[in-house]
């Protein structure tokens, strides 16, 4: 498996920041059934300003170029999710620091790290119907294929982000039990949770740079 060097990152951030954009009405409406209906403009706003500061990033630390993504998405957006999203960022920057490339292993680290940082950050547990019902299949399938020792690129990211997408799934049967979404959640069964959703786009980024 070849390593991703620090232009394969910088194709992520700018497939995230377009793939954010594309599904801003989507999120939207997907987050008018139980919140603020404020989560596409969010995601939108914070991930093209973590893409700016990621091609901003002069040092060749990947580690470092994931940080300053992170810290400039959570200035950017500091609303809930917002927070989520950049600490997921900052939590891989900081397990990968010293990286100027990335093998499959360090794949698996990106994805478990952000999982952590962002359950660590909004102490939830998984089956709340929440961002980390997407973010921790998509790890664990990322943990699996590298140790299984996939070789391609292309078929690591596309396994993971089915995976994602299958967690995304499972939480149209879960009942929330956080913020709004557990007020308004009679009306929420059988749809798919928005942060849920999220965190499998941001898979699919991976995906679409790797492809």
């Amino acid at each position: 498996m070849k390593e991703l060097q620090k232009s394969d990152v910088l194709t992520f951030f700018a497939c995230l920041a377009d793939i954010m954009a594309q599904e801003k009405d989507h999120l939207i409406e997907m987050d008018a059934l139980s919140g603020d209906g404020d989560l596409g403009f969010t995601m939108s706003k914070g991930f093209a300003a973590a893409n700016e500061c990621a091609k901003e990033a002069q040092d060749k630390d990947i580690g470092t170029l994931l940080f300053m993504a992170g810290r400039g998405m959570a200035a950017a957006v500091p609303s809930t999710m917002g927070t989520l999203m950049s600490s997921g960022l900052l939590g891989a920057g900081k397990a990968l620091k010293g990286k100027e490339t990335l093998c499959g292993e360090d794949f698996a680290t990106f994805a478990m790290a952000y999982f952590e940082a962002v359950q660590k950050r909004g102490k939830a547990n998984l089956g709340e119907r929440t961002v980390l019902d997407s973010l921790k299949p998509a790890a664990d399938k990322a943990q699996e294929l590298v140790e299984s020792g996939e070789e391609d690129w292309s078929e690591l990211t596309k396994a993971v982000h089915e995976a994602a997408l299958a967690g995304v799934e499972a939480t149209r049967d879960m009942a929330p039990v956080h913020g709004k979404a557990y007020v308004h959640r009679n009306k929420l069964k059988g749809v798919p949770d928005q942060g849920a959703v999220v965190g499998a786009l941001l898979y699919r980024a991976w995906k679409e740079a790797l492809e």
